[in-house]
């Protein structure tokens, strides 16, 4: 294990941001200089790995490089957008503004439309807010990857959303600047600017931008960008791209990338509902302030460093004996458990069953397009005291995710319910400061639980709503704590995710890199190893070789643990069966890497 008072240089935290550090990868998969023995530290050093690396996303601008969320041309570009939102808020009529992505980012489209649909609601102001997600609803509560390369279905989601409004606010997320389903989506705008306006979000510089043509289209992403730098020029488009650095585990956008969208977003938004509701005029200033207020929502939340390294530990300890991690949440929070959970399976190879979150309310809280998903999405806590409590042991966690401005009765209701069976609960719960009713109803559930992480804040929220604190402090924890019980139970291989599931094409590239990365070999001869290890083939056929990156990804959805399989190959030069009984003989992938170096 690393030592315990791991600490890091002021070179490290700047490392990557060398021209010469890792020159063939864009930012967003470069490996962090932070996190290179994340496999090897114990709980307490990944939470202090994580917080170093969430706190490069509000690194101030060293040099020349790259760009950053606190930068004066992204502040600048925020106020502008802003400004668009304030528009549409004051006259909706015929109007829309649609978030989009995918994975992460579209999850993240969905929270904050709901959410700012929500205020409107509460003004008895028309909704202007949608959401668009890569794969549907489904894809809310868990991996549909595939999606994310088809640009067809990006521009038929988006004709289907925006259908009847002459004026249109697009925001394509895309963390890598990478999706081909949000790079149609924006080309689509940019054919038709007498409609739409849009805006990309993303933490690559542009001529990072992935530049492979997109199959059925005559553009790349990066030309895609290159005609909106053109057009932002005249105010007709917006690009929002700081660095953010890379992330802990590497292409994990989830991590950052989600953190600093989530951010981007509200920063915009709220300063647009500032400004139409309460008359605050939307400048850089107010937007930097706004900025300010999440970055002491990091250092509130890491505040509690000593505590959440225990409830690593707790998780870790779970996985590693073969138990589940359920995260029983209230309103947003517990939306949050909902998508920390379904980003688990294609991140680490873990199991459906393994993370699983409910959420209060189910589907009528989630207030999704599509309503309830059927029996294999089952979400609310009834179906957590029907489906998991009856089979709940001390090898399972149970973590309760709230607020004391949600229903802290039923909260100690459903902990006694999980106490029964286990004694390995665990809440985490944010109050306001000097809130002494609250303090006293939280006895109760403190008494049945091993540990409670109790987050104080500021009765006064500079800038920003302070359940939007309370959110971005519960994502960064509940991050930390997948990502770290993953760590733990050994599906990280130094700071990779090598049990990563190689379903589209930005994730077979970045499957045949790691692979050249951690053996050493040729790119041909790794990429041969991984289709053998797709196909379950020692000797590729024709119609493999030949077959391109879409059919490749679609066998790959139905071949666990591909990526492990092939580096034992390259690594050990056996054959496919020899490596699947290594693996099998030794299930931890880090442990069974290390076996075949030694």
């Amino acid at each position: 294990m690393a030592c315990p008072a791991w600490t890091y240089s002021l070179s490290a935290m700047h490392e990557w941001e060398s021209p010469d550090y890792e020159p063939a990868l864009p930012v967003s998969e470069k490996s962090n200089p932070l996190t290179r023995d994340m496999d090897r530290a114990s709980a307490r050093c990944i939470v202090r790995m994580l917080q170093a690396c969430d706190a490069q996303m509000f690194q101030r601008r060293t040099g020349t490089t790259y760009q950053r969320l606190l930068s004066e041309p992204v502040l600048e570009t925020l106020t502008e957008v802003a400004k668009k939102v304030e528009h549409i808020l004051k006259h909706p009529r015929d109007s829309l503004i649609v978030l989009s992505g995918c994975g992460t980012s579209g999850r993240l489209a969905f929270l904050m439309a709901s959410a700012y649909n929500r205020a409107l609601r509460e003004l008895d102001h028309s909704l202007v807010y949608s959401y668009i997600i890569a794969g549907g609803d489904r894809a809310l509560l868990s991996s549909q990857e595939a999606p994310e390369d088809d640009a067809e279905l990006g521009v038929l989601s988006l004709q289907k959303a925006c259908e009847g409004h002459k004026s249109v606010l697009f925001i394509g997320i895309s963390c890598g600047l990478s999706a081909p389903f949000v790079a149609g989506q924006l080309d689509f705008c940019l054919q038709h600017p007498e409609v739409y306006t849009p805006v990309l979000i993303g933490f690559n510089p542009t001529h990072q931008a992935r530049d492979e043509r997109i199959p059925g289209c005559s553009f790349t992403f990066r030309s895609v960008v290159r005609r909106m730098q053109e057009l932002a020029k005249r105010r007709g488009a917006f690009l929002v791209n700081p660095a953010v650095g890379p992330e802990a585990v590497s292409g994990s956008s989830r991590m950052k990338g989600g953190s600093a969208t989530k951010i981007l977003l509200e920063v915009a938004l709220s300063a647009a509902h500032a400004a139409a509701f309460a008359d605050t005029p939307i400048s850089p200033v107010g937007i930097r302030q706004h900025m300010g207020a999440h970055e002491k929502t990091l250092e509130i939340t890491y505040a509690q460093a000593e505590g959440l390294g225990a409830l690593l530990e707790a998780a870790g300890q779970s996985l590693r004996r073969g138990g589940r991690l359920c995260y029983l949440g209230w309103g947003p929070l517990g939306t949050l458990g909902l998508v920390d959970a379904s980003e688990c399976v294609p991140t680490f190879g873990a199991g459906c069953e393994d993370v699983r979150g409910f959420i209060s309310g189910g589907y009528s809280e989630l207030n999704n397009k599509e309503g309830p998903l059927g029996p294999g999405f089952s979400i609310a806590h009834e179906d957590f005291l029907r489906q998991v409590l009856p089979s709940l042991s001390d090898r399972d966690l149970v973590l309760l995710l709230y607020t004391h401005a949600d229903r802290v009765s039923e909260v100690a209701e459903l902990a006694r319910a999980a106490r029964e069976k286990t004694s390995n609960v665990h809440a985490v719960y944010h109050r306001v400061d000097g809130d002494a009713a609250a303090a006293a109803q939280q006895d109760d559930i403190n008494r049945l639980c091993l540990l409670s992480l109790k987050f104080t804040w500021p009765s006064t929220a500079s800038g920003i709503s302070l359940h939007k604190q309370w959110e971005l402090s519960t994502k960064l924890v509940l991050n930390a704590v997948s990502t770290g019980a993953h760590v733990l139970k050994g599906k990280i291989y130094q700071n990779h995710m090598v049990d990563v599931q190689v379903t589209n094409s930005k994730l077979y590239r970045r499957a045949t890199r790691l692979l050249q990365k951690l053996s050493g070999c040729p790119e041909p001869r790794c990429e041969e190893a991984l289709l053998k290890a797709i196909y379950r083939v020692d000797e590729l056929t024709a119609d493999i070789t030949s077959s391109d990156v879409s059919e490749r990804t679609r066998a790959a959805r139905s071949a666990t643990k591909a990526v492990p399989l092939a580096l034992v190959c390259l690594l050990s030069d056996c054959s496919l069966l020899e490596a699947a009984a290594r693996l099998e003989r030794e299930p931890i992938v880090r442990e069974a890497v290390e076996a075949c170096r030694s």
